[in-house]
């Protein structure tokens, strides 16, 4: 009974998110840039996390943000909902991603490195969304942002199809389902990929690695900002 209710539970929460999704597609499809730069706001660390995840560059990876929301702009005629506006949003994103290190020449295989699964059901990704102290101590704050540096720098050595996934799922939190919906793969491979991408990591950081992943590429900020003024000027342009 318990897991009905909590299953109810999702699926209400999901069809509010669609909900709320199509309300505000309907509104930049009347012209409300309000509506596309609080949609922007939603998802830009996602994309951003996606695209990093790929090209490795911050520069670019905020570049690859903006083209998908024009893309999207440009194509929201096509999205007919009201389910999967985010997973949308990031296969634009990843194949926009993947489309420039091919004009870089650099080849990316998406066929699964293995055909065992990770095995066992799928369970929660641990994250620790904030150091728990209310005020952090310079020390407290030094040592994590070291240990972020630390963190960002064993990822971009994972290989590429590895760490995408490791970014939708431990970095991001998105679900098996989701990830494997946003990068077009089988769940079995997310589950895998996930898997040897934790241990390549845990090899470099051993334990300390989980307690800084959610803050791992962050977009918060000047980042953000930068993103959505650059976006919405390139869409006014298209308007006009």
């Amino acid at each position: 009974m318990a897991l009905l209710r909590a299953t109810t539970r999702t699926d209400s929460h999901a069809a509010d998110k669609a909900n709320a999704d199509m309300i505000l597609i309907e509104r930049i499809r009347a012209g409300d840039s309000l509506a596309f730069e609080l949609v922007m706001r939603r998802h830009n660390r996602r994309l951003y996390r996606i695209a990093r995840s790929i090209v490795r560059n911050n520069a670019e990876a905020e570049d690859i943000v903006q083209e998908t929301y024009v893309r999207a702009y440009q194509k929201l005629d096509s999205f007919t909902g009201p389910n999967g506006f985010t997973s949308w949003l990031c296969r634009i994103a990843f194949n926009e991603a993947l489309g420039r290190l091919r004009k870089r020449g650099r080849v990316i295989s998406l066929d699964d490195y293995v055909t065992a699964p990770e095995g066992g059901a799928d369970g929660a990704v641990r994250r620790i969304d904030t150091m728990k102290t209310e005020q952090p101590d310079p020390e407290q704050l030094t040592a994590n942002a070291e240990l972020r540096r630390i963190l960002e720098a064993a990822i971009d050595t994972l290989p590429d199809d590895f760490r995408s996934v490791f970014v939708l799922r431990a970095v991001e939190g998105m679900s098996v389902a989701e990830t494997a919906d946003a990068l077009g793969l089988r769940p079995e491979t997310v589950k895998t990929r996930l898997h040897r991408a934790r241990l390549k990591l845990r090899r470099i950081l051993e334990a300390r690695y989980s307690a800084v992943e959610p803050a791992a590429f962050d977009i918060a900020g000047a980042r953000c900002d930068r993103i959505v003024a650059g976006t919405l000027a390139r869409v006014a342009a298209l308007r006009a």
